[in-house]
């Protein structure tokens, strides 16, 4: 999939790992780093720099939670909210390639899930 995903991205300015963390807040803004690491299943030790390369493009911004200290929140900043529209066509030619429906896409990734929280339950 990194392989798909990598020539489109590279356009953007974006790697695989910065892409997810997009989808991410693009979905739902203002979240903190373990939310995020929690949808990507990610620790923060590999999250970290993704968001700092993210922070140095400008395309969002990492500050401390007033109610939490320990918490650090992510919210895009206008760039990063305006690259939403330029990488809808990434998916779409993903999904081009992959020759595959919604349905199908919304089976795999189920299927892929439970593969991976069965896998997790024996850590």
């Amino acid at each position: 999939m990194t392989k798909s995903y990598r020539p489109l991205l590279e356009r953007l300015g974006l790697t695989y790992p910065q892409y997810l963390v997009l989808l991410v807040l693009w979905e739902q803004d203002g979240v903190t780093v373990s939310e995020i690491g929690r949808r990507l299943r990610l620790d923060s030790g590999t999250l970290t720099p993704v968001l700092k390369r993210l922070e140095s493009a400008g395309f969002l911004l990492r500050t401390r939670r007033q109610s939490d200290e320990r918490e650090v929140e992510i919210a895009l900043t206008p760039e990063g909210a305006a690259l939403r529209a330029d990488a809808v066509s990434v998916r779409e030619s993903v999904m081009c390639q992959l020759e595959l429906s919604e349905p199908e896409i919304r089976a795999l990734r189920k299927d892929l899930s439970l593969v991976i929280e069965r896998l997790s339950v024996s850590d």
